[in-house]
């Protein structure tokens, strides 16, 4: 029988007070099942997987629990790891030895720190460093600023508390690691955060990653200085061998390693996922490089974030590694991460050590934020952002995270604190990012930019005015459906369009998100992420050219996250004074509409956050046909299906421009209630008026023909668009998604549908129906007024024209 001797060390406040020596077996099988009294409990790997269960349950409860307090995951997951360390359960010697005997505490740390490894290594792959040279004055000069005064200020506050300092933490290697901790705003922290804040893309988000990436370029010369200092106290040689091993570290992965990365993509077909074996050797790669850093003094950590950094982001190489490893990563390794610095934090030490010992050490640390945050506010109003945009910046960039948090560990491993002060650290960061974040989530709405007052419809646009379209294509799949809608629409020199093609890809591998205004800037060598731009630059154009006098096309490209990108298209939207936004969408195989696999389905559904964003109207249109291009010169059958309300009011404005096309019909169907149940007075008048304007633009259009009909309920409903579908085939559909529509023209329809909180209930029915033969589907959703209704509510002419005059203007 083996024997494992060891011991076990509890630093008090330095750390020099062992415990006694701890005898344990080091293999205890369990041939038995409990039914022959075996003990699972004790057998070593057993215990093990008890320990990972529940480190992944207290950690994944408390996130459940704090997420009404609008807490990150970083508070839970610290939370979670205080919680059974010492400060709290494993203060009970029955739970240590069930939970945490030597085997399980040894292999649960160790997990943690490969946790930590793959997560510096995640977050360095997803960091574009190129981004450096994209950033523009503000970001350089928040960065500055913010960097640099509360790395004086904490220096400054060391020299004066120097004499109440022991003697480890007075010296100048030590201030100055701490004093550069508190400076340098890591990358990594912002992303996390500004993820689960849905910030990425708002002004704020690109703001802070810019500045946070500026940032750390400083903070790898600052550590790597004072590193260097703190080995010249063993010996000059020692500091030169640790910058010569950092040179040679360096070197060699800006050249063989990323050279070999650019092999492998130059080796991986366009469109190809990376073949597995190379990313199995990208993998090992971080191990070896963390053992190496680790043999040569830098930090076990430093190998795999430098690894990442050299490896391009985003496809295929940097999306296919993020793709394949983020969720056991984050899901599996980082809760063992965070159980091992709880493991290292003491409460009862903290108690031991006493406000003397702590006070100079924690004089530092709130000098360092407030010098941190108050530098940011000032500059980040220096250079003219608002108020609240520069409390968001300055509250995003004084955060901490897992970054400091290693560094906090090394610098108990290098004897600059002991558990008391790491312990003090701990419940520190915790605190203050369970206050901040939530703090920026109230102050900083990412919609309120696009809630205007003012009137972005198609129905309030003039007619000799500009229609400003916002098109947003994500493949080259939806080009030809966007095309053929821009040519039936019918721009003319009278009726001009100003269309802006807003070309929008996921990215994976990537944290920063990136916008391309293609009147101002080129790809150059950012082209390979975006593989259908050439096609649909091209296919746009050549619309474009064959309309030259009447069309004006500007071309955007972005990638973002889905979660964020209706911020991006709300901002476009606003800013190109859009009255429309098309929004494309797919019909399967199998009959259902493709809209949570192109844009994210639920609440996270791109859809319903432009619809509920957009300073102006929506249309969502559904390719429902196999054909992808209109003939020139062929004749088209349109309908418009009006069942009231704003909605309905947009879609027969928008049909009214395509009306005169002169190889467009169209035929409106308006519904109505009989007897004018449950209609709504004041949308019944705003109905009346619209429906008069569109008669006398169009009573001499003989390819104009209008009908009314009488639901009284969701069957009358459908068996009207069955018969209109049955009796002849219209190339389009078009009908308002949901504002304003009679409830009693909808009743029991309900359950009919599955995608009617995009599409509407009758637009879900008509783009989901085997029934309705059609190329495509329109449905329309008028802007909504936020804040204003009086401003919601328009005032219509010729509300009182009888309904005998109407049918005898149409034929």
């Amino acid at each position: 029988m083996g024997i494992a001797r060891g011991a076990k060390l509890q630093v008090s406040n330095r750390g020099t007070a062992a415990l006694s020596l701890r005898c344990s077996r080091s293999k205890i099988s369990n041939p038995f099942s409990i039914f022959y009294d075996g003990k699972p409990i004790k057998f070593s790997f057993n215990v093990i997987l008890v320990a990972l269960i529940l480190t992944i349950i207290i950690s994944r409860t408390t996130q459940i629990l704090l997420k009404p307090l609008r807490q990150p995951r970083l508070v839970s997951d610290m939370i979670g790891g205080i919680l059974m360390g010492p400060s709290l359960m494993a203060q009970s010697p029955m739970f240590v030895s069930m939970v945490f005997p030597l085997t399980a505490e040894f292999l649960l740390k160790n997990l943690g720190l490969i946790g930590l490894m793959l997560f510096l290594f995640l977050s360095g792959v997803k960091m574009d460093i190129g981004l450096l040279t994209r950033s523009g004055k503000k970001q350089i000069c928040i960065a500055l600023v913010s960097v640099f005064s509360p790395l004086v200020v904490v220096t400054v506050v060391a020299f004066c508390t120097r004499k109440s300092m022991d003697e480890q933490l007075a010296r100048f290697s030590s201030t100055g690691a701490i004093a550069s901790s508190m400076a340098v705003s890591t990358f990594p922290i912002q992303y996390v955060v500004l993820q689960e804040l849905n910030l990425l893309s708002s002004d704020v988000g690109i703001m802070t990653l810019s500045t946070a990436l500026i940032s750390d370029s400083f903070g790898f010369n600052f550590i790597s200085a004072f590193e260097a200092m703190k080995q010249s106290e063993v010996s000059t040689a020692c500091a030169l061998w640790y910058l010569l091993s950092t040179f040679v570290f360096v070197v060699f992965l800006l050249g063989s390693a990323h050279q070999a990365m650019l092999w492998i993509i130059r080796k991986t077909p366009e469109g190809q996922p990376v073949d597995q074996i190379y990313v199995i050797t990208i993998f090992l790669s971080v191990f070896g490089f963390g053992f190496l850093s680790d043999m040569f003094g830098l930090a076990i950590c430093n190998g795999s974030f430098w690894l990442g950094l050299v490896i391009p982001s985003g496809p295929p190489l940097g999306a296919t590694l993020v793709e394949k490893s983020e969720t056991i990563i984050m899901e599996v390794f980082m809760p063992c991460t965070y159980v091992f610095f709880g493991l290292n934090t003491d409460f009862h030490a903290m108690q031991e050590a006493g406000w003397s010992a702590l006070s100079p050490l924690f004089g530092l640390i709130i000098s360092g934020y407030l010098s941190k945050f108050l530098s940011t506010l000032l500059a980040a109003r220096l250079v003219d952002l608002s108020w609240r945009e520069s409390l968001a910046v300055s509250l995003v960039l004084s955060l901490r995270g897992q970054v400091e948090l290693i560094l906090y560990y090394h610098w108990v491993d290098k004897d600059i604190i002991g558990v008391a002060g790491f312990t003090m650290l701990m419940y520190t960061t915790a605190i203050l990012m369970g206050i901040l974040t939530p703090m920026i989530s109230i102050l900083y709405d990412p919609s309120k930019p696009y809630m205007v007052s003012q009137r972005r419809t198609i129905q309030h646009t003039a007619p000799n005015d500009y229609l400003r379209i916002l098109v947003c294509i994500k493949d080259k799949e939806h080009l030809q459906t966007i095309v053929n809608l821009l040519q039936v629409s019918y721009p003319t020199s009278q009726n001009p369009f100003s269309i802006h093609v807003f070309h929008h890809v996921d990215f994976i591998g990537r944290g920063n998100p990136l916008f391309i205004d293609h009147q101002k800037q080129e790809f150059g060598e950012l082209a390979s992420r975006f593989p259908d731009w050439e096609r649909i630059h091209n296919a746009l154009t050549l619309y474009q050219e064959s309309r030259e006098d009447c069309v004006d096309l500007q071309f955007f490209s972005a990638s973002t996250a889905k979660i964020t990108m209706y911020q991006d298209v709300c901002k476009l939207a606003l800013e190109s004074n859009s009255v429309i936004i098309i929004l494309p969408l797919e019909k399967k195989c199998d009959g259902e509409i493709a809209a949570a696999e192109q844009w994210g389905g639920g609440n996270q559904s791109v859809i319903i956050q432009v619809m509920e964003n957009a300073p102006c109207s929506v249309g969502l249109l559904v390719d429902k046909a196999e054909r992808r291009q209109l003939p020139q010169d062929a004749a088209h059958s349109f309908i418009v299906l009006f069942l009231g309300g704003p909605d309905s009011r947009e879609a027969l404005s928008y049909s009214g421009r395509m009306a005169g096309n002169p190889s467009v019909s169209l035929t409106v169907v308006r519904f109505l209630s009989p007897n004018g149940e449950g209609d709504d007075e004041m949308q019944k008048k705003l109905d009346d008026g619209v429906v008069t304007s569109f008669w006398v633009q169009n009573e001499r259009n003989e390819r104009v023909s209008y009908r009314e009909v009488v639901a009284r309920d969701g069957a009358d409903t459908v068996a009207v668009i069955l018969e209109m579908a049955k009796d002849k085939y219209y190339d389009m559909w078009i009908v308002g998604r949901k504002q304003g529509i009679n409830p009693s023209l909808l009743e029991g329809l309900s359950t009919w549908t599955e995608n009617q909180e995009e599409l509407g209930i009758i637009g879900d029915y008509v783009s989901s129906s085997e029934s309705v033969n059609a190329d495509s589907v329109l449905v329309i959703q008028k802007q909504v007024l936020r804040g204003n209704t009086a401003a919601a509510t328009t005032t219509s002419t010729n509300s009182t024209a009888t309904t005998s005059r109407r049918r005898s203007l149409f034929r």
